[in-house]
């Protein structure tokens, strides 16, 4: 299966072409065209919801591939279709929208997404931001809308991107370099934050493996791809507690460190140890910030807590976290914050 997108598809459409005429089809027609290919057609479209269905339909197999005709280079579909759970391409050529610097944030779920956008907005100053730079046009705006963040300050803008573990930050890293070099488009710093699970050493293996693999190089900030600047943010700070069953670090071993420094840990410690005491073990980690969550009077989510309580906190106990973490190097960097 091929299909062909962009303004330059003559180029690439053979006599056995089909040219999709996707203007007044519902997406019934859709599915019912997709469901009658057999995958050896070219299937030339511009649109986006069509590329979508072909995607998930053939995203097995190498031979099955995106061709933008405005670059001349292509995608596998499998790459297209997960690169879609959070990119928009473009499919009709270019990018609209002013130019800014930008960067890009992978996290691993969403309480990290919702953690590192209450740290730029805390530290650096960033605001939500509803128009995106003419780089990150690609990002959805309206399907799935919480599955990413957008902030910006003084005319700068970052992206954080939660991913499904360890392993989806590294596949989508990738995804993102080659969409980057498919479509012509390019966001100047990108930075990778990973748990450090096992060892801090496989968690950088894994990062530095998959930039090598395309091309990176090292460089002063970390690696380079192209013309991208990519940071590793390792995530490991280990928290020792005598009422608290830590045993890997996560991005909770940041929150367990903040919350003790802003003595909301003291306030529940009664809680916790007649907790521990009834259940005969420790709490987890993730389980104190359910504790923390409710004795701090928050009755949202985990993603929202995290959020707010990182809003609320005192600048030098986050900044002596995020320190003693040896992330602050990075998280200026990606916030275009340059010394200090």
């Amino acid at each position: 299966m091929r299909v062909v997108t962009g303004e330059r598809f003559e180029d690439f459409a053979d006599e056995n072409a089909l040219l999709f005429p996707e203007y007044g089809k519902n997406r019934d027609g859709l599915i019912d065209f997709v469901d009658s290919l057999i995958g050896d057609e070219t299937v030339v479209t511009s649109s986006l919801e069509l590329v979508d269905l072909i995607a998930q339909r053939f995203k097995k197999g190498e031979e099955n591939v995106l061709v933008y005709s405005n670059t001349g280079k292509s995608l596998t579909l499998k790459e297209v279709y997960e690169l879609r759970k959070y990119l928009d391409f473009d499919v009709r050529g270019g990018f609209s929208g002013q130019d800014a610097r930008t960067s890009v944030l992978f996290v691993e779920g969403k309480t990290d997404s919702k953690f590192f956008k209450a740290v730029f907005k805390k530290l650096f100053e960033f605001r939500e931001s509803r128009e995106p730079p003419r780089c990150l046009r690609f990002i959805e705006r309206v399907f799935e809308k919480d599955n990413f963040d957008l902030l910006s300050r003084d005319g700068a803008y970052l992206a954080i991107l939660p991913s499904e573990g360890n392993s989806g930050v590294i596949r989508n890293l990738g995804n993102f370099l080659r969409a980057m070099d498919v479509f012509r488009f390019s966001v100047e710093r990108i930075g990778v934050a990973m748990d450090v699970d096992e060892s801090r050493e496989s968690a950088l293996a894994s990062i530095i493996g998959k930039l090598l693999s395309l091309g990176g190089e090292e460089s002063a900030a970390g690696y380079t791809v192209g013309g991208t600047e990519v940071v590793p943010l390792i995530i490991g700070l280990p928290f020792a507690d005598e009422d608290v069953d830590w045993r890997k670090p996560t991005v909770e071993d940041l929150m367990l460190h903040l919350i003790a420094e802003e003595g909301l840990l003291d306030r529940i410690r009664p809680a916790l140890k007649a907790l521990d005491s009834s259940l005969g073990r420790k709490l987890k980690p993730k389980e104190v910030m359910y504790l923390a969550l409710s004795a701090y009077g928050h009755w949202g989510n985990l993603e929202g807590f995290y959020e707010l309580f990182v809003m609320r906190s005192r600048f030098r106990n986050l900044k002596a976290v995020l320190k003693e973490a040896g992330l602050m190097k990075a998280l200026r960097y990606l916030a275009w914050v340059e010394g200090g």
